[in-house]
């Protein structure tokens, strides 16, 4: 089955604008555009036949180009990754059996989840989203929580059913739990991974839904696919000791960089 990797990148972010472009210092010193740390995460996923960075801002495509990345234009009326993967995939003219939309804020995305991501949905047929999620121990708890409380949006979670089919999606902590957690104990809790497969058929379909009130309430893509009655697939991966965190807000640059240090990462 044929994979595509889209990177969707927006210049005009309302909670952080030009974030694409802001450099990301590794374990070394050496900086690189955060949309290029996420174009080195795509391009290092085995199993992948193309991937493109996709935006409407010729600054991102300047630098996107600079580097290497192939990249497709779209329209600045995307309202969000999936819509501007959708028109991706549709310029293209490829068809393709899986689309992957691995966010361009998320750099620190290993290979294997997106991997894992894919096996899964081939796997599962009657599926026609997937997305990982990775089991949070009590330090990523405790740091969402710590987000919530000062006013900031942090990680999204996720519950499922027993076979892994999503129930629902949050920017607040969900389940809630009254129990508190030492930093290396595992917790109910999972963290969405910001990451899809999609098959073509319902991408396509995406962009025509009329948007719903729980997607405007959270501003989460995935819930559109699930307010129209369509099965989104959680995946769990394993963090194999790696740290995970997107790039949100601008208190996360210092988070990230840290990170990359206490793994090694240049």
């Amino acid at each position: 089955m044929s994979v595509l990797i889209a990177i969707p990148a927006r210049y005009a972010s309302t909670r952080y604008p030009g974030k694409p472009l802001v450099g990301l210092c590794g374990a070394s010193g050496t900086s690189m555009s955060l949309i290029e740390r996420s174009w080195r995460a795509a391009i290092a996923v085995g199993g992948v036949d193309r991937v493109v960075v996709a935006t409407d801002d010729d600054r991102i495509k300047d630098a996107a180009e600079a580097f290497g990345a192939e990249v497709v234009m779209t329209s600045p009326e995307c309202a969000n990754g999936t819509e501007r993967c959708a028109e991706t995939h549709q310029v293209l003219g490829v068809g393709y059996d899986i689309i992957v939309n691995l966010q361009g804020d998320a750099p620190l995305t290993p290979s294997w989840f997106v991997e894992d991501l894919v096996s899964g949905l081939r796997a599962a047929p009657t599926a026609e989203v997937a997305t990982p999620v990775l089991r949070c121990d009590g330090a990523t708890l405790n740091g969402f929580l710590s987000d919530r409380k000062a006013g900031r949006v942090g990680g999204t979670t996720a519950v499922f059913d027993r076979a892994g089919k999503a129930l629902y999606f949050s920017k607040e902590v969900i389940p809630f739990t009254s129990v508190s957690y030492s930093d290396s104990e595992d917790t109910p809790v999972f963290h969405h991974v910001g990451v899809y497969a999609y098959r073509p058929e319902a991408l396509s379909a995406y962009s025509n839904w009329t948007v719903g009130p729980l997607e405007v309430l959270e501003g989460l893509e995935q819930l559109r696919f699930m307010e129209n009655g369509r099965s989104v697939l959680c995946v769990e991966v394993e963090a194999r000791g790696r740290q995970f965190w997107e790039l949100n807000n601008p208190e996360d640059v210092p988070k990230l960089e840290q990170m990359m240090r206490e793994m090694g990462i240049d």
